[in-house]
């Protein structure tokens, strides 16, 4: 069954004065899509994920991260959210494998946003399938293979960037990601 995979990171030092310079860090390594056509979208929320956007702006793919962080300058607050939902290339299985626009969100939790985990940069990836082979599907290997490699390039950037104190790939389940991995791959051999 699929689920949602997270990558999150607690950072040293986080507070409201240097929040959106952490998150410039993070946005300016993520490889966006060359092969959307969609809109990026960049919301701002207030509080808690309950409440509706205090703002919020489509921008074209890639997205002018000039802009996008301007407008966040100009909602700078400790207890918002700040959320730019894109996308990035990964291969995918749809008859035929293909390299596609998969979405992901990119969000900076400000010190004072109501967040359960207590994370401060976070990486919402979708569904772990993009990362996980699937018995059936044939070529699958080599181009979930491709698809990790990317997920732990992108790790790797961002972990030599950001002072962490600890970061954590996690599913929405809960289940260790590492171990699913593991039993998907023990299925297909």
């Amino acid at each position: 069954m699929a689920d949602q995979l997270y990558l999150s990171y607690w950072l040293r030092a986080f507070n409201d004065g240097n929040m959106l310079r952490q998150y410039e860090k993070l946005l300016r390594l993520f490889p966006f899509s060359r092969l959307s056509k969609q809109t990026t979208l960049f919301q701002i929320v207030p509080i808690d994920n309950h409440q509706p956007a205090v703002f919020e702006r489509a921008y074209p793919t890639p997205p002018d991260l000039a802009a996008v962080l301007a407008a966040a300058g100009d909602f700078q607050h400790a207890d918002c959210c700040y959320r730019l939902e894109a996308a990035w290339d990964l291969w995918q299985f749809e008859g035929d494998w293909e390299l596609a626009p998969s979405t992901v969100a990119l969000v900076c939790l400000g010190p004072d946003f109501e967040n359960e985990t207590g994370d401060k940069l976070r990486i919402e990836f979708g569904v772990d399938s993009n990362f996980l082979p699937q018995p059936d599907v044939p070529g699958q290997v080599k181009m979930v293979q491709s698809n990790i490699r990317s997920l732990l390039k992108l790790v790797h950037d961002v972990d030599d960037r950001l002072d962490a104190e600890r970061r954590l790939l996690w599913t929405e389940s809960g289940e260790n990601f590492y171990d699913k991995l593991q039993r998907a791959l023990t299925a297909v051999q």
